[in-house]
């Protein structure tokens, strides 16, 4: 349990030049606990080989987790492999995937990668390797080799770039300087489950419109940059 200062919110915005990260975490665990988990990991808590994560991480791009589960498991449920993936047409699998966000071109992108892994049908366990798919960048990359591979790696999307500057652990301008940034303060050991507390805690309370700051666990230390209105 951390300390509350009782000094005005004008005086505790000053940065902290060291952090307790196991406590951050393990505040982050018990906020993670209470709420949904993202659609990724409801979808590989029931164990989902590296193909089908690789495909889910695809869908889960500007989808809502709902669209991506539904559509992860209809899509699973006839195509599991790359094999069964590439006896489907495009259309066959933009249906299937329907209504996930810009399913047209990732129908597209998912038949091209299980064309790109025959013979052998393995999923890729580097990054540099991964990023040469159709459809696969570096946020991409890093959540499946966290959950395909237990590779340590830092998966920022909005939420774990958004997060750490309204807080003011990092200050960047990208998700990709967000990485650097995190990689340089966070200790090895919570980079794999960094994306999923993230995730649930931005969904939930350290939304990007009107965060809910008077139940946030972090309010008497956050820095607060760029919130403006707050519940």
């Amino acid at each position: 349990m951390w300390k509350k200062s009782l000094s005005p919110r004008s005086k505790r915005k000053r940065k902290t030049t060291s952090r307790d990260w196991d406590r951050i975490f393990a505040v982050l665990r018990g906020e993670y606990e209470t709420q949904p988990s993202p659609s990724l990991n409801q979808l590989t808590d029931g164990g989902s080989s590296p193909w089908q994560i690789l495909v889910a991480t695809i869908l889960s791009l500007r989808t809502k987790d709902a669209v991506t589960v539904a559509a992860s498991r209809k899509l699973f449920a006839v195509a599991p492999d790359p094999r069964s993936t590439r006896h489907l047409t495009a259309p066959e699998l933009e249906q299937l995937i329907y209504p996930a966000g810009f399913y047209r071109t990732k129908a597209r992108q998912i038949v091209a990668i299980a064309e790109l892994l025959e013979p052998r049908d393995e999923v890729p366990a580097t990054r540099e390797r991964l990023l040469e798919l159709p459809g696969v960048g570096r946020k991409t990359a890093n959540l499946v080799l966290n959950l395909a591979f237990g590779v340590d790696a830092i998966c920022v999307d909005t939420h774990v770039h958004r997060i750490p500057n309204r807080l003011g652990w990092i200050s960047t301008a990208t998700p990709e300087e967000s990485e650097k940034a995190l990689e340089a303060v966070w200790p090895q050991s919570h980079w794999i489950e960094a994306n999923a507390l993230l995730v649930s805690f931005g969904q939930q309370t350290c939304t990007p419109v009107l965060p809910r700051c008077s139940v946030c666990p972090f309010e008497q230390e956050c820095e607060r940059k760029g919130v403006g209105k707050s519940r």
